[in-house]
Parts: C-alpha cells; structure tokens; sequence
C-alpha cells in the first residue's frame, strides 16, 4: 500500500522464484481514502495474509491488470465425504446433490474434482456425462468448466444405475 498525496495505491506483490524479479498487481490505483470501507482499508494497512490469497485468485484482478494468472503450480487439497457410485445407487432420492465450496478459483476442471470425489475413471466419467447422469442443473459443460464457489453438480442414480 502506498499514499501519494491524498490517493491510494494498493498492490499485490510477486516475486519470481527464479529470477528474482517483481512484478506489480493493481488492486486499487489512485483511489481516495475515503472511498475504501474501512475494514478493507484495515486490512490493506495490515497486509492482511487472507485478503491478500483472495486477490492473488480473483480472475476479476487479473483481468483488470490484463494479465493471465498462472495457476499451474498451485498445490490443493479436495476435501469430500467418501462416496462410492454404490452409496448413491443405494440413496434414497432419484438424484443426489454436490455443493462445490471453495475461498479461490484456480482453473481446476469440475470434471476433475468429480472423478476424485466418486473414484471414478476418465472413461467412466465421460459416459455417465454422455448419458445425462451427472450434469449441472446450469447447463455448463462438466470437461470444460472452471470450479467456482457454489457450483452444483447432480447426480441421476437411475440413469448410473444403467451403467
């Protein structure tokens, strides 16, 4: 953060592990106090770790910067409740529901994160996907789209049933 009269600048700082460079992230540029609420303002002045893991995976920010954030190297952890294609063959209602939570968006491919959590092949996957039994109640494609918070995924036993 830095002040220049009675503006703002906010940002985020990288730094190349390889050549030591450091390239510079806008967040906010030329912006009066006045303007920021008061607890971001706080947690800009305190370079606040979390806030800062959210604007270094806000798409939103590098498009503002027009640059492509490279998020090849991020290492994850899914954390899920172990189910098996049996468990929901043996649910009680004809579709069973996957809520997708996640702080940041990093370019992980929904297709993958459902072949983890239901231990299932590529092949398989592609399939149940061809045959309408796991989709998105939004119409996106599964292979193609980026995890974000709050995505959907649901899944037809009967239709998995058949397989």
């Amino acid at each position: 953060m830095n002040a220049q009269k009675r503006n703002i600048d906010v940002w985020l700082i990288y730094r190349c592990v390889e050549c030591d460079s450091t390239y510079n992230l806008t967040i906010l540029s030329r912006t009066k106090p006045e303007q920021i609420k008061k607890e971001l303002f706080r947690k800009f002045s305190e370079n606040d770790e979390e806030l800062a893991w959210e604007y270094a995976f806000s798409s939103e920010t590098g498009r503002k910067n027009s640059v492509e954030l490279d998020y090849s190297s991020v290492e994850y952890e899914i954390l899920h409740d172990d189910i098996s294609i049996n468990d929901i063959l043996n649910a009680d209602d004809e579709f069973v529901t996957f809520k997708i939570q996640t702080r940041f968006e990093f370019g992980l491919k929904l297709s993958s994160v459902i072949r983890i959590c239901l231990g299932l092949s590529a092949n398989q996957l592609n399939r149940l996907i061809e045959a309408k039994a796991i989709f998105s109640p939004e119409g996106y494609p599964l292979k193609k789209h980026k995890v974000k918070d709050g995505d959907v995924v649901l899944v037809n036993k009967h239709i998995v049933g058949m397989f």
